[in-house]
Formats: C-alpha cells, structure tokens, sequence
C-alpha cells in the first residue's frame, strides 16, 4: 500500500554542513558517507577534524566567528582557490585556507575551526531522529552559495542566476511552489519567528495575510489537527534584547543547542498531534556556511538559462552537503536514504517531493524535474514507525549578558541582507497583483547592528502581514 501522506512540513535551518552535524552518527564505510576521522586541509600546517567533547558555550558556538558565505568563499573551501577550475572536480581542501584568510575585523580566526564536528550525543535530538526514522546522506545544497539562493531555490527551484545575498531584487520572481499549492487548491502555511525570508516571493504577497503565522501557531495548529497540507518552518534569525530571545537557526556562531530545541519542539508537536500518521517532516539546512565536509559536490542540471551572478556560473554544479533528516511513520528506522540514481537530493527534492504527493503537476524548472523524490523513502507498508514518544533537548537558556554580548555583534550576512530586504517590503499586503511594486535594487547597510536589523526586519513584516510582533 503506498503511504498515505496528507502533510508535509519542512524546517529548514542554517548553514551547517553534513559532516559538521551528523558526520558521526554511523561508522564511516560504503553504508553511511560520513567522517573516517582521517580528513584534514592544510593551511600553513594540517588541520584534521576535531571534536571537543565538552560541548561549553563556546564549543556549541564553533567556528566563531562566522565563516565566508560567498561565492568566492566557496570556490576556495572547494578547490582551494576563488576562481571554479572548468571541469575540475573539487577537492574539498580549502576550508581551512578560506577561514583564515578572513580576519579583517572579526580578529583573528583558527583555521581549524571549520574542521569541527559534532558527536551524536552532544547533538542527541537531530541525531536521535536520523537513527529512528531516516538520515539522507546525499542531500546536497541546491548551489555552492549563500542562504537566499538556496533558500529560492528551495521554494522556487532557482535562484535566477544570484549567487550572493546581496545581489537580489525584492521580490523574487520566480514561480513559487506555494503559489502552485494556492493556485491548485492546496493550503500551506508559513510558520516563523521574526523576519521570514519567504516573504521576499512575489507571487505569494497576494496572500501572506491569511497564509503567514507565528512559530506559536503551528504549535496551536499541530495540537488541533489543523495542519496544512504544506508547511514551511523558518527559524528565528535575529536576537532580541527585550525578551531574552537569541537565534535557534544554527548559523555559526549561534549556539546549536537552541536549534536543537526548536527540532525537539516541531516534532514534539507533531508526534502528539492528529496528523502524526499522515505526516512526513523533513529537517534540513540551506547551505554549509563555511564548515568543512569531505564529500565532492556533483555536477548538476541548470534550472534555467539565467546568469546574473557576473561569474559565468552557470548552476551546473550542487553547493556542499548538508544534513537532512527524513520523519515519518512510514519511513523504517535506522535508514540510509539514497536516491535511485547519481543524482543527490538537494532542495528542489523538497519540491519534487511534495508535487508528487499532492499530485501538483509540472516541474517548475528543470533542476526540480531531475531531483529526486522523497517518496520511495516512505516503503513501511502502514504507519507503524512512530518513533520516540517525545523528545528533550539540552536545558539551556541564555543569560541577558549572553544576549546582550550576541546583539552587539555585527550582523551576518542573512541578518544584514534580510534586514535591508525588509525596508523593500511594501507597508500592506497588495490587493491585486497590479499592486505588487516592480523589483527594487537591494542595497545591504553594513552599519546595522544585530538589534536594529531585528528591530528593522521584525517591525515592517509585521507591518506588511498586519500581525502583532511577538516582541511587542
């Protein structure tokens, strides 16, 4: 009997890479892609993979600071070098020469840093979840670029040629799955906690009203059997003095464990809800951010002919591997989730995934024609994995001076792009789509601080969704 899914709900945390989080969850062999302990880049001297199995506050946070995101950045954690070498395969050997390289005026960096990984049981929920339903370990990130790219590929299966944040117009253009779910009777939702950067989608300005909600109502809706047929689950980015609010995306140096407990809540949620039997929940990243894996992205198909990115790149290669976690009833425990061909799963799998479940028709590109689909992942013959009953993520909680030294960092580039994106959103939803203002050159203020990019960012979605903040 083919699994009966009626809700798909993704959380899509931050950069993060494969062998960061989940790189020792199994042994390393022909069975599981993971960390053989034998892996290093060399930066002056070797730097092999570490762990420091007391997991402090500062480890929770490592690399800190922030590893380079961009493009350039990239290419040299690949190939050790900022230019893409034609038809070179990566060789994984620049992710401590890239870190490095990039003191300015975050200090000094140890190079070894990025060479960091994370045990299973000092990252038990994410790992506890792999083990009793599904670990995909050739999940790959749709491009070797930053979060928004990978982010719209995501929801739209391209980036429209962008490979940096900063690069982008609000709103994106493309054709979002969202709006084929709205347009083919669907429901879907939007869950998030401050600045979602979903929201940056033309086609769903029209209804953002009805379809975006606080972190809070999923709860609400999961406990209610009121999930929708598609939800997306984007996590808190940005800290928050008044109420002690720090991120729980992941994003180095953002401690984990808050992450941690955000995973722990959406399953909680949805393992005592209504709708657990009929659920597929899939967990993972939008990019590696800097941290060191050893597999070799593959070549990839382009979803398109667009090239805005003034590097000639033409999205014919996948970005670094990042974890992902496959939940369901109907998914046997312990599994090793591998497509059925060369070609790895990356987030237009998301897309594939939930066209063919709620039968939504076409590919959006042709990078999300070629992915391959979650759904033979779901082979029990009934819904009787249920996993863990609940789980408990590590009891921390910030201090104020902790939230206090974390608001007087300068922004990331998400924080910084998401906030300068924020001041193009328009002050109301639109009516009709003639209302939707025409692209807009986005311009990142590198003067921003962490509070007011929050404060800048949280206050016009609230504004344009017409919700109270939850800061308020």
């Amino acid at each position: 009997m083919a699994a009966i899914i009626e809700h798909v709900v993704v959380l899509m945390l931050e950069n993060r890479s494969f062998d960061c989080m989940l790189g020792r969850l199994y042994p390393a062999g022909p069975q599981f892609e993971g960390l053989a302990l034998n892996e290093s880049n060399t930066c002056g001297m070797t730097y092999g993979v570490w762990n420091d199995p007391n997991l402090t506050d500062a480890i929770a946070c490592v690399p800190d600071p922030d590893p380079g995101e961009a493009f350039v950045d990239m290419n040299t954690q690949l190939f050790g070098q900022a230019d893409r070498p034609a038809g070179v395969t990566p060789n994984m050997s620049g992710f401590a020469k890239n870190y490095g390289s990039l003191a300015g005026s975050s200090g000094w960096r140890d190079p070894g840093a990025v060479m960091h990984y994370y045990t299973p049981d000092q990252v038990p929920v994410l790992s506890t979840l792999a083990r009793a339903f599904g670990v995909c370990d050739r999940w790959h990130a749709s491009a070797p670029c930053q979060t928004w790219p990978n982010r719209f590929f995501a929801h739209t299966g391209t980036a429209l040629g962008h490979v940096d944040n900063n690069t982008f117009h609000v709103p994106f253009t493309a054709p979002s799955l969202m709006r084929r779910l709205q347009d083919r009777g669907k429901s879907w939702r939007v869950y998030f906690h401050d600045m979602p950067q979903s929201i940056l989608l033309q086609d769903v300005w029209l209804y953002a009203l009805s379809h975006y909600r606080f972190f809070s109502q999923f709860l609400a809706d999961a406990h209610a059997g009121a999930l929708p047929q598609y939800a997306f689950i984007e996590p808190r980015y940005f800290t928050d003095l008044s109420t002690n609010f720090v991120p729980n995306d992941q994003h180095p140096p953002h401690n984990i464990l808050y992450g941690e407990q955000l995973i722990a809540q959406v399953y909680n949620a949805l393992r005592s809800s209504p709708c657990w039997s009929r659920t597929l929940f899939v967990i993972t990243y939008d990019e590696h951010g800097g941290c060191f894996d050893h597999v070799p992205p593959p070549a990839a198909t382009p979803p398109d002919t667009a090239m805005a990115n003034g590097y000639g790149f033409k999205f014919d290669a996948y970005g670094v591997r990042v974890p992902a976690v496959v939940v369901s009833p109907y998914v046997p425990p312990g599994s090793i989730i591998r497509p059925p061909a060369a070609t790895p799963f990356d987030h237009t799998s998301l897309i594939k995934t939930v066209r063919e479940v709620f039968d939504l028709g076409t590919p959006l590109t042709a990078r999300d024609a070629m992915a391959p689909s979650l759904v033979p992942a779901l082979s029990l013959p009934g819904p009787t994995n249920n996993g863990p009953a609940t789980l408990t993520a590590k009891p921390v909680v910030p201090l104020a001076s902790q939230v206090a030294a974390r608001a007087a960092v300068p922004p990331n580039g998400m924080q910084a792009a998401l906030s300068a994106a924020a001041a193009m959103l328009p002050t109301a939803p639109p009516v009709a789509s003639g209302n939707v203002p025409g692209p807009a050159a986005l311009a990142v203020n590198r003067y921003l601080t962490v509070a007011t990019a929050q404060n800048n960012a949280t206050a016009r979605t609230n504004q344009f969704l017409g919700v109270r903040s939850p800061f308020a």
